[in-house]
């Protein structure tokens, strides 16, 4: 007998390189009963297929290629176009002058290359309900970040 409190998926959009350890995170968030309603390689490839879906994602993880010149112009469409949908970062960069940008963009969550299944389950739940979600390896430039925008 079904009580109707039945959890609803969160459902999420993957942007990455088409590397084997996205391949891996996509199959251990679907095994923790996340929904992925789409992966593409590209950012401009996910706004088109952002387009297509008959509901969006709650959150989109990207895989970041900062070798990309236009990733940041990129990910300013896919926010301006899309404000709904919580963004999260996911790369081996944690140096000031890749975070910053992402937060000034409006990413809810920065999670560094290494981390693991719990690790995106936490960003997940965090900033679909509101919140943000850190890896340690940023939280010195974050609360820079936000000790300053509060001032």
């Amino acid at each position: 007998m079904e009580t109707g409190t039945a959890k609803k998926k969160l459902t999420l959009g993957f942007i990455n390189d088409k590397s084997p350890i996205a391949d891996i995170i996509c199959n251990d968030l679907t095994n923790l009963g996340f929904e992925i309603l789409y992966r593409s390689e590209y950012i401009d490839d996910g706004i088109t297929q952002l387009s297509a879906l008959k509901s969006l994602p709650e959150v989109c993880i990207i895989d970041l290629d900062f070798y990309n010149k236009n990733v940041l112009a990129e990910l300013r469409k896919l926010h301006t176009k899309y404000p709904s949908i919580k963004l999260i970062a996911f790369s081996e960069k944690d140096s000031e002058q890749a975070v910053k940008p992402l937060l000034e963009i409006g990413f809810a969550g920065y999670l560094l290359i290494g981390s693991d299944a719990d690790d995106f389950k936490k960003a997940i739940e965090e900033v679909s309900n509101g919140g943000k979600y850190f890896s340690a390896g940023v939280a010195k430039i974050i609360q820079e970040y936000f000790g300053r925008k509060s001032l």
